[in-house]
């Protein structure tokens, strides 16, 4: 049983691994739309805030909101463009008006959803879960470099700092044993960040600049407004972070060894909806689950939905207090993209072991992965590729993890031959994640509502 200061440290561990994230989501529109500074602090502080609400309502796990499961919401990538594109054209009252609408959205089409969930047998699971893992490898490594966009990006300062941030993540989980193994991404990334302060990489002037105490106000930037292009332009957004949350929901059923229900994926996404509506209401963003979190729970162990409600709780905390919120700002993107590469290759490891469950020496399931991963990994790497195809697509076909599941689940359609997949099938355990029987479909016993 894990002591109230080990769960509460386990749970700063996740929020410093998410963080750098969910805040560049803020920074990036906030810098695109040329808020002012106090417009900026408001977006990031409204942004955590909403953030921890949105993890405990995903943790907590009622009848029908919330999966149970120890998952961390964070802000989407996949809706930078389409609100930077919807407040340049119209307002920003516009793109919470269509975060509002979309959020509404997930909620009543969550249950549908699942019925679609017979299509993901472990080989679009293990697929799927892969994708995630390695499409993430060059944000990891980006941030290896220093941060896109820096001026001192791929100096041999940011390597150095990456490097030794990983080598006491290894050192300690190796050598260490109990709390102090399951808290090695934080004891590195505590390490690497006093290394940069004693290199004059680390600086304070935001913490000082930050206010103490500030409460999330609801339509902070005005009455929502509302557009049906917008509208339509943010569901397409937000059925991709459905496709990317199932994935998320799989890979923490396998990190924490358990079944994932139908039922939990439908209460999940629910929640997720809840939360997207909560992000237009206080102005933040819509929320989806994080997948840099899955590393971290295979890297750690720790499996007990106590440390991502102290997470939800911490982040809640930094919403209220910009002053400590800023505090975490001083990480350097090089450190923390030391404690990436072992996070995220955490994640594209629990994909193989997925796939290492299923007969790769069946032509047809290896087509079926060699396929789809690479369609996943080519359109996360090199989305420029899409850059001529319709607006209302770019967001979908420039996912990766969206590409690659589709690519997933058409293969198997398409190349399933009845007897051979009946005859695998039948000698294997119920997929993993899921809850599914691979000869009999979802289990009538889910219960979705």
């Amino acid at each position: 049983m894990l002591s109230k200061r080990k769960v509460f440290t386990l749970g700063l561990q996740h929020v410093m691994a998410m963080y750098a994230g969910a805040i560049a989501v803020p920074l990036i529109i906030g810098n695109a739309l040329n808020l002012t500074p106090e417009q900026m602090a408001y977006l990031i502080a409204a942004d955590m805030f909403t953030c921890g609400l949105a993890t405990l309502l995903q943790v907590l796990g009622t009848r029908f909101f919330g999966s149970g499961l120890p998952v961390v919401l964070g802000c989407t990538f996949t809706a930078v463009g389409p609100i930077i594109a919807i407040a340049s054209t119209s307002n920003l009252p516009t793109a919470y008006g269509a975060i509002i609408i979309s959020g509404i959205f997930v909620v009543l089409a969550a249950p549908l959803y699942g019925k679609l969930l017979r299509f993901f047998p472990k080989i679009v699971t293990g697929s799927v879960v892969t994708i995630i893992g390695l499409s993430l490898i060059p944000v990891a490594m980006n941030n290896v470099a220093g941060g896109q966009g820096s001026a001192d990006f791929g100096a041999p300062h940011n390597l150095l700092l990456a490097v030794v941030t990983l080598l006491v993540i290894l050192i300690v989980n190796r050598v260490a044993t109990g709390f102090l193994r399951s808290i090695s991404v934080l004891v590195g990334l505590v390490v690497g960040t006093v290394l940069a302060y004693m290199m004059g990489m680390v600086h304070f002037a935001a913490v000082g600049e930050a206010s103490w105490f500030r409460v999330a106000q609801p339509f902070y930037f005005g009455t929502p407004q509302f557009s049906w292009i917008a509208i339509a332009t943010m569901i397409i957004v937000n059925i991709v972070s459905m496709v990317e949350s199932t994935g998320v929901y799989i890979a923490v059923g396998k990190a924490t060894e358990q079944k994932v229900e139908q039922k939990q994926i439908v209460n999940g996404l629910r929640s997720e909806g809840l939360a997207i509506m909560l992000g237009g209401v206080f102005n933040a963003f819509p929320y989806t689950a994080f997948s840099q979190n899955v590393g971290l729970i295979s890297l750690t162990k720790v499996k007990t939905r106590n440390v991502i409600f102290a997470a939800g709780g911490i982040m809640v905390v930094l919403g209220l207090l910009p002053k400590l919120a800023a505090l975490t700002t001083v990480i350097p993107s090089a450190v923390l993209g030391g404690a990436m590469v072992v996070m995220f290759g955490s994640v594209a490891a629990s994909g193989m072991s997925i796939l290492g469950e299923v007969n790769l020496r069946n032509d047809r399931n290896l087509m079926i992965v060699a396929c789809s991963i690479a369609i996943g990994v080519g359109s996360a790497v090199l989305p420029a590729i899409f850059a001529q195809m319709p607006g209302f697509l770019q967001p979908l076909l420039q996912n990766g993890i969206v590409t690659g599941s589709v690519a997933a689940v058409i293969l198997n359609l398409i190349l399933s031959d009845k007897r051979t997949v009946d005859a695998e099938e039948s000698s294997e355990e119920p997929v993993v994640g899921l809850g599914v029987d691979a000869s009999a479909g979802v289990k009538a016993s889910t219960g979705l509502e």
